[in-house]
């Protein structure tokens, strides 16, 4: 008989165990919604961005290698498609050289535990030894790891207007210029 209460003990405690994380699990996903978590993660987002933007000034390599991760994938500002891999040894080779990004209009938007980045960031330095300098729009996306770890895993960069007297910014604020419509040349009004 005291095998069967203790059987019955165990099984108690087992059922009440697994209740507790039941029910503590849609609690802990709720606080993850909370806005005073979702402004703690912008605020940590933001904290990295700044951190890489450092690290990419002074050729810190370790730091850029702790924030990406290791299925990163990253579109540069010439279109090309990098791996964390590739991204460190443009780093290392000083393939890319950056002398100076100031950032302005930084978004961080929260979709779960992704974060994405935009911003227009002012850039000089070289790519491929040739002198680089303008504007770009880019977004980073980070996801955050059960750990609490913020890792970057995409990026991409796309050229805003052409280099010139307003460094690089189209005459009209951030849209694209006009010009002609996919597909060739406007058309004349006489046909």
């Amino acid at each position: 008989m005291a095998r069967g209460n203790l059987q019955l003990r165990w099984f108690g405690v087992g059922a009440g165990l697994l209740a507790a994380v039941s029910l503590a699990l849609p609690a802990q996903a709720d606080a993850q919604h909370h806005p005073r978590h979702k402004d703690d993660y912008k605020h940590q987002v933001e904290k990295l961005e700044e951190t890489w933007r450092v690290a990419q000034l002074n050729d810190d390599i370790d730091s850029m290698d702790r924030l990406l991760s290791d299925d990163y994938v990253g579109i540069t500002m010439n279109g090309q498609v990098v791996t964390k891999m590739q991204q460190l040894d443009r780093m290392r080779t000083r393939t890319l050289v950056l002398s100076k990004i100031q950032l302005e209009d930084v978004k961080v938007r929260l979709i779960g535990m992704t974060a994405v980045v935009t911003s227009l960031a002012e850039v000089d330095g070289t790519n491929d030894g040739t002198p680089m300098h303008g504007n770009y729009r880019y977004m980073r996306v980070y996801s955050r790891l059960p750990s609490g770890t913020w890792k970057i895993t995409n990026f991409e960069a796309t050229r805003v207007g052409e280099p010139g007297p307003r460094g690089g910014r189209p005459p009209h604020g951030d849209g694209p210029r006009p010009g002609p419509p996919l597909g060739g040349a406007p058309k004349s009004q006489s046909q």
